[in-house]
């Protein structure tokens, strides 16, 4: 039976989701909890990959779990176990690492590709704050927001975003549909930028915010970045911004995958 996992993880001490034979990772954490509850190997698929010390308020894989009484689509009381398998798993992995809930879905769905949308967020802060080192990137000089917010609506009409690319990434396409992109000021000392998307490429949201603080900063002007855009030269654009900041806050799918 194949579920979809909703958990959330502090990423500082990770070497990103996926799985790496010499560092660790939230995946093979996942799936040493999944292994000593269920005991056998429970594979997972994540919704994306996150770099080492990026955050994910809301991550989603899917697994198959063994087909066994309890783990079957004609229990009855299937959330039921599900739930307690989600509770079992709290119990078992570390402090950093948190499910939500586990869902039953159709046997084809999948965590990535039947995502209809993504959305992240970048932290900046401008004063340094012992409660967001890890969560935020402090800036030690505050930058132009409204210009960065003017610069940042012009991404939305844009489609092709290989200025923001890893340079030899393997993406098949380098297109992407954007929904948002602005800049929120949460406190006198803490911004936050939102931007959602129908997918990502390597890199794109920190590159993005790396290019936004060059026009913040006055180093380059709305027409530069919009010409940066263009370009489809990732050599144009800015640098990218720390790990520290980004978090994967929200994925969402079409409501026929799940199963009720």
């Amino acid at each position: 039976m194949r579920v979809f996992i909703y958990f959330s993880y502090d990423g500082t001490r990770y070497h990103g989701w996926q799985y790496q034979p010499n560092a660790l990772s939230v995946q093979e954490t996942l799936e040493g909890a999944l292994r000593l509850l269920l005991r056998e190997q429970v594979s997972t698929v994540a919704a994306g990959r996150t770099d080492t010390g990026v955050h994910a308020a809301m991550m989603v894989a899917h697994a198959d779990l063994p087909d066994n009484d309890m783990f079957s689509e004609h229990n009855p009381q299937i959330e039921e176990a599900l739930c307690s398998l989600g509770f079992r798993l709290n119990g078992v992995l570390p402090q950093d690492i948190a499910v939500q809930r586990i869902v039953h879905v159709r046997n084809d769905a999948h965590a990535r590709f039947d995502a209809i949308s993504r959305t992240y967020q970048y932290h900046v802060i401008t004063q340094k704050d012992p409660f967001l080192t890890n969560h935020a990137t402090r800036l030690f000089h505050t930058p132009d927001f409204e210009l960065m917010n003017q610069a940042a609506t012009l991404l939305i009409n844009e489609t092709d975003f290989a200025a923001f690319c890893k340079a030899h990434s393997d993406n098949k396409t380098t297109i992407c549909h954007l929904k948002q992109a602005r800049w929120q000021q949460l406190s006198e000392q803490h911004w936050v930028f939102t931007i959602e998307a129908d997918r990502f490429l390597r890199n794109m949201v920190r590159a993005v915010v790396g290019t936004l603080m060059e026009v913040g900063r006055h180093r380059m002007t709305i027409e530069q970045f919009q010409d940066t855009i263009h370009s489809h030269n990732r050599s144009n654009a800015g640098e990218s911004m720390p790990a520290e900041g980004l978090f994967l806050t929200n994925i969402t799918y079409p409501e026929d995958i799940f199963v009720h």
